[in-house]
């Protein structure tokens, strides 16, 4: 939330001095040239502007020059690189899935055609990420929850002239017995993911779940 409360200004500041640069004279033309006057600035590895919060263009281009791997390190660095923009990726884990089985311990290493289409697919969605949304004080916001065999995906959106804006993305890799779960089960699963991921959000906001499944029953 410190991000989303950075974004939708009209002027950002990324001082780190207490004086000194805010009195140097400076042409406007030139203002946007600078760190600490400029309508999008980076803060905290996002990219925050009056629109909301973009994803890093740098950590998109350090997905964009990965070739296909031919050792587990080399999954292990795009794997890093992908949770660096989770908050972005719709369903990341689920896209991911053929990366993480090539980590499975007591595994042959194996770069397959699965791998190199999700590798590519990564990469198409990354051309054009998302913008989020900064949420209202106090508004409602709603959550979308979406189950598969192999994880759980959550987006948590607002809604802004009956049009819906994604806040942040969730994904979870279902793990050994997870994945032996009931469909209910998965989705309240995602729904506890999402409650400790996002607690700010679900403690300053009233918080809407949008299902056809009585998770209300299966939490009462």
């Amino acid at each position: 939330m410190l991000v989303d409360a950075t974004a939708g200004h009209e002027l950002l500041s990324f001082m780190d001095a207490y004086f000194g640069y805010n009195q140097i004279l400076m042409h406007p033309d030139d203002q946007e040239k600078t760190a600490f006057v400029t309508e999008r600035g980076k803060f905290l590895g996002y990219l925050v502007t009056q629109r909301g919060v973009e994803a890093n263009l740098d950590q998109i281009r350090s997905i964009e020059d990965i070739e296909s791997s031919r050792c587990i390190k080399d999954v292990q660095k795009l794997t890093g690189r992908v949770a660096a923009l989770n908050r972005f990726i719709s369903k990341s884990s689920e896209r991911c899935h053929p990366f993480f089985n090539t980590l499975r311990k007591n595994k042959t290493f194996e770069w397959n055609d699965d791998c190199e289409r999700a590798l590519q697919d990564l990469k198409t969605y990354l051309k054009s990420p998302p913008l989020l949304s900064k949420p209202k004080d106090d508004e409602t916001l709603l959550v979308y929850l979406a189950v598969s065999d192999t994880a759980v995906s959550v987006v948590l959106v607002r809604e802004e002239d009956n049009n819906q804006h994604p806040v942040y993305y969730i994904s979870k890799a279902l793990l050994d017995a997870e994945t032996r779960y009931s469909r209910l089960e998965k989705l309240a699963l995602a729904l506890v993911v999402t409650a400790r991921k996002l607690r700010p959000y679900f403690q300053c906001h009233s918080i809407k779940v949008l299902t056809i499944y009585l998770l209300k029953e299966y939490f009462a």
